[in-house]
């Protein structure tokens, strides 16, 4: 990446995704996962890059009528998309099976939702996954599950190919995700037990972490060495597809701010910089004390840094990125870039907030292009 060049070439704030990062991380997924894995990216991780990412990914999961209108508008294979969500409105359901022939795949997530399926009538019968609930509003529970199952031969329009589960995000401990996966496993058992039902797949979303803060690493070759272990001993021998948004996207990502004004305050050095908290989420962020991967330009050593408190653009006091960031000599017009920043920070803020504009959004593309994917976009008129 040129970061000289689109420093120079393009205003600030920026989000930039680079697409070669993000095959390299896919293919590195692949490589470290068992052979029977297939990958569903979650496109509300980062939308901007679902049509980039089809080539090397088996499914997407789409969660509103706004992520499938980008899948739809990209001209993203339907067969490869799976609509799910809490909130699926018969309107949407009904439009987007009268015009979309090949898409065909669905979750339930609750019997309110089953009983939306039940009533669609098409020409061919509509692929269905039941999310089975951990606990939290998703889902349905084991005993309506199973009587979904048994009760299975009444809904001739349905085809019930597998179970879907799911309980968070951001998993370090193993344990926990063997313990889901096995849990899952177990459900499955005893529907092939109990109803002579075979399910197809298993949809699992094991939570992989990413680690966005300079004092936090960790050993994922051993990691996912250790979880493949988990995925090669249960009973489940269909297709098992992991979703995953955060760990395919995350890394791609680049985020941009300059320095916009300086000062200090009863000893306390502030950087004010043109984005702040409407652009930049980091999960595990806590009250701006941790520095995030990240790095200043122009380049320089820190030996005798000054500790700057970065503060954004929002006139709030909350708009505060990093507290105490050493940087030796910051002028205005120097930039903060901000690694990690492939996965929701584009989407998870409050972007409306002020009225600022929103960020422009670069992709640099696999043979060195930058393509620019979104200018920055005035954001008042939506607040008037």
């Amino acid at each position: 990446m040129d970061i000289e060049k689109i420093i120079n070439t393009y205003n600030t704030p920026l989000y930039i995704f680079d697409i070669n990062t993000l095959k390299n991380r896919v293919n590195y997924l692949k490589k470290n996962l068992p052979k029977n894995i297939s990958l569903c990216y979650a496109i509300k991780a980062n939308p901007f890059i679902v049509k980039d990412i089809e080539k090397y990914i088996d499914r997407f999961e789409v969660c509103s009528p706004g992520e499938f209108n980008i899948c739809s508008e990209k001209n993203v294979d339907l067969n490869k998309v799976l609509i799910s969500g809490v909130y699926k409105t018969p309107e949407h359901i009904k439009q987007i099976i009268t015009n979309n022939g090949n898409l065909r795949h669905f979750t339930i997530e609750s019997m309110e939702q089953f009983e939306l399926f039940k009533s669609i009538k098409c020409d061919s019968k509509l692929k269905i996954l039941i999310r089975l609930t951990s606990g939290n509003q998703f889902g349905i529970n084991e005993d309506e599950l199973r009587q979904i199952i048994k009760n299975r031969a009444d809904y001739p329009n349905l085809e019930f190919i597998g179970i879907q589960y799911f309980s968070g995000t951001q998993k370090n401990s193993l344990k926990i995700i063997a313990r889901e996966f096995q849990y899952a496993d177990n459900v499955i058992s005893k529907l092939h037990d109990e109803f002579d039902y075979d399910a197809k797949e298993l949809e699992f979303g094991p939570g992989f972490p990413v680690y966005y803060f300079k004092d936090k690493e960790f050993d994922e070759d051993e990691y996912l060495k250790e979880f493949s272990n988990i995925v090669n001993s249960i009973q489940f021998k269909g297709k098992v597809y992991l979703e995953i948004g955060r760990s395919i996207a995350a890394t791609c990502g680049t985020y941009v701010t300059k320095v916009v004004d300086k000062k200090i305050n009863k000893s306390q050095r502030y950087a004010i910089v043109d984005g702040g908290m409407n652009h930049l989420v980091y999960y595990g962020q806590s009250m701006a004390m941790k520095i995030p991967k990240s790095e200043v330009y122009p380049k320089r050593d820190n030996e005798n840094a000054e500790k700057w408190n970065i503060c954004g653009s929002l006139c709030t006091i909350n708009d505060i990125l990093v507290k105490q960031y050493p940087v030796k000599d910051l002028k205005v017009g120097d930039a903060f870039i901000f690694k990690n920043t492939g996965a929701y920070c584009m989407t998870e803020g409050i972007s409306l907030f002020l009225s600022r504009n929103l960020p422009q959004v670069l992709k640099i593309n696999e043979d060195g292009r930058i393509e620019l994917l979104r200018k920055d976009l005035e954001t008042y008129k939506f607040n008037m």
